[in-house]
């Protein structure tokens, strides 16, 4: 089996993190999980919102702080993944999109990473003191739907996000 690592974005990482984003953006696909990344034709600008995201003091107004990881496959230092940790919500994150975002190069999908990214990534979720997390997922995404479920997701609720119009369906884990 491959191994994978779950890190936070470097500086030694831009080639990558440039890659990844052209992907997404020629390819298609929603980039959750990944910030402003999408927005951002910079890397060295995304590593620095990356990094006032990390700490109180420095999250910006109306956001709340988080951690970014990068999924890396070691055999060829290529990014194939991210996840974003959310510590706390705000009334968006609490109704609509959860304590995780992740998503996979669209590439390296329906290669089991996103499952990996997840399980790998819940144990820095214990690390903060969170004990469950919230994921939701569009209710048509049948593979973040099984990613969520084989990570222990037990359903809640289907709501509807007006700013995208979709339903998002909620999952929570629990981590005791």
């Amino acid at each position: 089996m491959e191994k994978l690592i779950l890190i936070t974005p470097t500086e030694k990482y831009c080639d990558e993190i440039i890659s990844y984003r052209e992907e997404f953006l020629r390819e298609g696909g929603s980039m959750d999980g990944c910030g402003s990344l999408r927005r951002m034709e910079n890397p060295y600008d995304w590593l620095k919102q990356v990094e006032s995201f990390s700490k109180p003091e420095t999250v910006p107004e109306n956001f709340v702080v988080s951690t970014q990881f990068i999924y890396v496959r070691e055999s060829d230092n290529r990014i194939v993944g991210m996840i974003q940790v959310r510590h706390y919500f705000n009334e968006f994150l609490e109704k609509y999109a959860g304590n995780i975002g992740y998503c996979v190069r669209p590439s390296e999908r329906r290669k089991g990473y996103a499952k990996r990214m997840l399980r790998d990534c819940l144990p820095y979720c214990r690390k903060i003191g969170l004990s469950k997390v919230l994921i939701s997922c569009i209710d048509s995404n049948e593979a973040s739907r099984r990613t969520i479920l084989s990570n222990g997701g037990v359903y809640e609720s289907t709501v509807f996000e007006p700013k995208e119009s979709v339903n998002l369906e909620r999952y929570w884990i629990d981590l005791k």
